[in-house]
C-alpha cells in the first residue's frame, strides 16, 4: 500500500471518528449540558462551604480567645482604685467569662472551638457553684472527637462527681481515664486522683497501692514525687 493511499484511510478514519463523536454529541447535548451544571453547581457549593467554614473558624478562634483572656487575666489587688473591664474578685471574673463560653458553645457548637467553649463553660460553672449546669456542659465536652479535650472534661467531671458524693461515678472515670491516657491527662494524674479518693473513703491499702504504682513508674518525674510524699504521709 502506497503513502499517499495509507494517508487517504487515516483521513477517511479521522473524518468517520469525529462525525460519529458529532452525532453522539447531537443526541446527547441535553445530557451533557445537565452534566456539566452539575458539576459547576458541586464544585461552587464545595468552594462555598469551605468560605464558609474558614469564615465561621476564624470566627470561633477569635470569640474563644476573647473569652479565655478574659478567664485568664490577672485580678486586680484589693487596694488598687476601681477599673473598668478589671476584676477584684475571682467569682465575678469567672461569671462574666461563663456568659462569653456559653454564647461561643452556642454559636460555634459544631466547630472544634464550640467543643472547648463547652469544656470552659463547665469548668466556669463549677466555679460559680452551679453544678447542674456544670455537669451538663462538661458532658458535652466529654463527647467530643477530641481525646484531649475529652479526658480533661472527663477528669473534670471526675471531680465533681466525687464532690457530690458521687464516688461510685467518680471511681469508674478515673479508671476509664488511667486505662486510656492521653497526653492532657496522664495515667498518672487520674491514679494520684484516684488514690486521693481512696483515702477520703478510708480505704488507704489501695490508696497506697495506686501511690507505690505512680512511683515506681514516674521515679524523677512530678508525679512520682507527689506518690512518694503521699507514702510518706507528708
Amino acid at each position: 500500500m502506497d503513502t499517499q493511499t495509507r494517508r487517504a484511510l487515516k483521513t477517511n478514519k479521522f473524518a468517520d471518528a469525529a462525525a460519529d463523536s458529532a452525532n453522539w454529541l447531537s443526541g446527547h447535548r441535553s445530557g451533557v449540558v445537565r452534566g456539566t451544571i452539575i458539576i459547576v453547581a458541586v464544585l461552587a457549593l464545595a468552594v462555598g462551604s469551605l468560605a464558609y467554614w474558614s469564615a465561621r473558624s476564624t470566627a470561633a478562634d477569635s470569640a474563644l480567645g476573647a473569652a479565655v483572656d478574659l478567664y485568664t487575666a490577672p485580678l486586680a489587688s484589693p487596694q488598687a482604685p476601681p477599673e473598668a473591664g478589671v476584676y477584684t474578685a475571682a467569682a465575678d471574673r469567672a461569671k462574666e467569662a461563663n456568659r462569653e463560653f456559653v454564647a461561643v458553645a452556642k454559636d460555634f457548637g459544631w466547630l472544634p472551638q464550640g467543643a472547648k467553649a463547652h469544656y470552659f463553660a463547665g469548668i466556669t460553672y463549677e466555679e460559680l457553684g452551679q453544678n447542674g449546669s456544670a455537669e451538663s456542659e462538661l458532658k458535652s465536652a466529654a463527647g467530643s472527637w477530641d481525646k484531649n479535650l475529652s479526658n480533661l472534661a472527663n477528669l473534670a467531671l471526675a471531680g465533681l462527681y466525687q464532690q457530690t458524693a458521687r464516688d461510685d461515678q467518680a471511681i469508674a472515670l478515673y479508671n476509664q481515664l488511667i486505662a486510656k491516657p492521653s497526653p492532657t491527662v496522664s495515667a498518672a494524674t487520674s491514679q494520684l486522683d484516684l488514690a486521693d479518693l481512696y483515702a477520703s473513703q478510708g480505704k488507704k491499702d489501695q490508696a497506697r497501692a495506686l501511690w507505690a504504682k505512680v512511683q515506681d513508674a514516674d521515679k524523677e518525674g512530678p508525679a512520682g514525687q507527689a506518690a512518694a510524699q503521699k507514702l510518706a504521709g507528708k
